[in-house]
């Protein structure tokens, strides 16, 4: 398409009551971006199917935006833009409705982004949610197949840090601007300049624009519309994360959701879920199966983890995929409390062992 044109859909979607509904109104009508902008009839808006409403407000707004000059923003704060008519816009979001005409990134799309799952859940995990989110991620991710979340506090970080650990790709869509001083929660700041190097922070809302309440059912369709299908591992009732898998729903998309103990009210969601005909997940093979993705398994080589120290050996010796609480390792290992405390550590950060809650470690491979 003409380089141009995206000039004029960043202009009006700085207008904030025109979203993607009104902009692909005015290309129907007007076949040009450009040519719409520089309309100055009012009647050739309505006749383009705007409500008499909003006209005035609009070209109020259109009179203090420079498009140009906007577009020079982006560039400099290196945000790409890719919009609907263009080859590399995602296919699976295209099919949903409304599909957002243009999105703000940073990082990279690829063709790999075709095969995504999203992964989503509470702020509020417990060590369960935590060690099945891990375990689901990574090995999802270490398939080729990318990571699609929020960026919110609890299970959404925790699903794009595993898919980063397994040197996978992942996806966080935002409901903000993705600039460097837009970013929300900014306590995860640090993680989505990790996501740009190996996937992308995405959005459909533009520089500038700060994470508002409303934005995040919007920010949830994009989700759900990346991917072949939704995955919840951990919600309540009321959680937030049962919109996206409902919003699936309505884009004919997969829900997931991994069985969690009746007893716990974390579990809630996924639960309910299940007994809606949500496909219950005990491993990466059960969403294969029902995707038929068997075909796009590509697992990478696991790294051979060696041991620096004989702490370390004797720790890894004694650690597994279960569980295991730092007590338990000082009785299998007969290392000292602090050592095995100090070691743990060390482990972590090199991404071999991880925390799972309540003095709990499991092997990361």
């Amino acid at each position: 398409m003409d380089e141009n044109e995206k000039i004029y859909y960043n202009a009006f979607n700085l207008i904030e009551d025109i979203g993607p509904v009104r902009i692909f109104k005015l290309k129907k009508f007007f076949k040009k971006l450009s040519d719409a902008w520089n309309c100055g009839k009012l009647s050739e808006f309505r006749n383009a199917g705007f409500e008499e409403k909003i006209l005035e407000k609009i070209f109020h707004k259109k009179q203090g935006i420079d498009p140009e000059k906007e577009f020079i923003k982006l560039e400099k704060e290196k945000i790409k833009t890719i919009t609907i008519e263009e080859k590399l816009y995602p296919k699976l979001l295209k099919e949903i409705y409304p599909a957002p005409q243009i999105l703000y990134f940073r990082g990279t799309l690829t063709k790999q982004d075709d095969f995504s799952i999203a992964i989503v859940g509470t702020r509020k995990l417990s060590p369960y949610g935590k060690l099945t989110t891990l375990e689901l991620s990574r090995e999802l991710a270490s398939q080729r197949i990318t990571i699609v979340s929020g960026l919110a506090i609890g299970i959404d970080a925790l699903a794009h840090k595993a898919a980063l650990d397994a040197n996978g790709r992942t996806i966080a869509v935002l409901g903000s601007g993705v600039g460097r001083n837009d970013i929300y929660p900014r306590a995860n700041y640090g993680l989505a300049e990790e996501i740009i190097k190996n996937g992308a922070i995405l959005s459909e809302y533009p520089l500038g624009m700060p994470a508002v309440k409303q934005h995040f059912p919007a920010r949830n369709r994009i989700i759900s519309g990346l991917s072949l299908g939704t995955l919840v591992t951990e919600a309540g009732k009321k959680s937030g994360a049962l919109i996206t898998a409902f919003l699936a729903l309505e884009q004919n998309r997969e829900v997931f959701a991994v069985p969690g103990n009746i007893n716990s009210r974390k579990s809630d969601g996924p639960n309910m879920l299940i007994k809606k005909g949500a496909k219950p997940v005990t491993c990466v093979d059960d969403i294969f199966e029902e995707l038929n993705l068997e075909n796009v398994k590509g697992k990478q080589e696991a790294k051979k983890i060696l041991p620096e120290t004989k702490e370390e050996e004797s720790l890894l010796k004694a650690l597994s995929k279960e569980p295991t609480h730092r007590d338990k390792l000082a009785d299998l290992t007969k290392l000292d409390a602090s050592i095995i405390s100090s070691t743990l550590s060390i482990m972590e950060l090199k991404g071999i062992v991880q925390q799972v809650g309540a003095g709990n470690y499991i092997l990361n491979t």
